[in-house]
């Protein structure tokens, strides 16, 4: 049975300057985003400005910190009676130091930074999601990992040999190590078939319609041993669907549809006339 270490949350504390672990994960996966997005930038098929990864990085370093702040308060923020706490607290929205931040709202919040971004450089929407996309997986992998350090959103109690024991948890029991099952798959796995797959031309929409697709995949199938928010639990009286799960599936429809889209409109191109 692995017991997980009682990591002190706060990195380096001088006076009354405190550095959190999971802050540092945000920073290290805005840098690795960046870096790998210079690389790519040099690519042939891409051809970007040597600037312009940087300058998407500011818009998206907003999106998804005002993103993933209002998704979790419109998504998890409740109290255990199910009164949504905004109501109550309208400050708490401003409260980023107390934690919560959710994926689906930050990535809400970069859709919109990007269309911000595209539009005022006269970019195609697509060009600009898709090569954010290739890079966003890295992000996933740090922040799931400053979750483990943390020992928050541990999984359902579990026999397998990994099994580890989370202080913070209401129990002793060895249970998933559900951040580390997302840490490798949304973030290694996904980057890696995105970053193979981005490395030769392919439609616009076609790489961003995958992101969802398989991101949806790989959440939803993690949910099913991860234990759900307390103050939400499981969704219509079941014992197993979850607020994660049901925000998975519009993002599995429509990165479906944003793939048949792209390839369609890729046919549609090959097949006209030529003048």
């Amino acid at each position: 049975m692995l017991v997980h270490p009682d990591i002190d949350p706060i990195a380096v504390k001088l006076g009354p300057l405190k550095v959190h672990w999971y802050g540092l994960m945000y920073l290290l996966g805005f840098w690795g985003a960046w870096a790998l997005g210079m690389v790519r930038a040099k690519w042939p098929h891409v051809n970007w400005p040597r600037e312009r990864p940087g300058d998407l990085l500011f818009y998206c370093v907003l999106g998804v910190i005002l993103g993933g702040r209002i998704g979790y308060i419109l998504f998890y923020a409740y109290d255990p009676q199910g009164h949504w706490l905004e109501w109550q607290e309208p400050l708490t929205i401003f409260r980023i130091w107390d934690g919560g931040m959710s994926f689906h709202g930050g990535l809400v919040g970069v859709i919109v930074a990007m269309m911000i971004f595209a539009r005022q450089l006269r970019l195609s929407f697509w060009e600009v999601a898709d090569f954010a996309a290739v890079l966003t997986p890295f992000g996933l992998f740090t922040g799931r990992l400053g979750n483990f350090i943390n020992g928050e959103l541990w999984g359902a109690p579990t026999s397998l040999p990994w099994g580890m024991v989370f202080q913070h948890a209401p129990d002793t029991l060895p249970r998933h190590p559900s951040q580390l099952y997302e840490a490798g798959l949304e973030g290694l796995v996904l980057f890696a078939i995105l970053w193979w797959v981005g490395t030769k031309p392919t439609p616009r929409g076609a790489i961003s319609g995958l992101f969802l697709l398989l991101y949806a995949s790989f959440r939803f199938a993690v949910e099913f041993v991860r234990v759900p928010d307390s103050q939400l639990g499981y969704l219509y009286g079941s014992h197993w669907f979850t607020m994660g799960m049901q925000l998975c599936v519009p993002m599995f429809l429509c990165g479906a549809a944003f793939i048949w889209m792209a390839y369609r409109r890729q046919a549609g191109a090959s097949r006209a006339p030529v003048s």
